[in-house]
């Protein structure tokens, strides 16, 4: 089966154009090697794709027919990601809430509206006196 394939099927990638994008840009490895989307994967392969800043590793204990639910992946891959690396994933995303506070940057629609409304009440006022 195509490595592009086989990503998308055991669900790492939600299309397979993104998984076929993702080889060719170099972000999935198999056995270390820097691979083509075209690239035949075998059980006992270790794929290494790197998303989100993470590089996930998987061993491939065997080959889906088609796309499996999220339950049935398990029985495909073996995943061995050392947790270190996903304590990290969870320290970015902390780290990123942290710095940028939702509606702390550029003003809303409504906090653009809030704002034209308390500029426009005195003037308001000023003209009924």
């Amino acid at each position: 089966m195509r490595v592009d394939k086989y990503l998308w099927c055991i669900r790492y990638f939600k299309t397979r154009s993104i998984a076929t994008k993702a080889c060719k840009e170099g972000k999935v490895r198999v056995n270390g090697d820097i691979i083509k989307p075209s690239r035949e994967i075998y059980p006992t392969d270790k794929i290494t794709v790197r998303k989100n800043q993470v590089n996930y590793e998987l061993v491939v204990l065997d080959t889906p027919k088609s796309r499996l639910g999220a339950k049935l992946v398990d029985i495909y891959r073996k995943d061995v990601t050392p947790t270190e690396t996903l304590q990290k994933l969870d320290l970015l995303k902390y780290s990123k809430e942290y710095y940028r506070k939702k509606g702390a940057g550029r003003p809303t629609k409504k906090d653009r509206r809030d704002i034209d409304d308390w500029f426009e009440e005195p003037s308001n006022n000023d003209s009924e006196e």
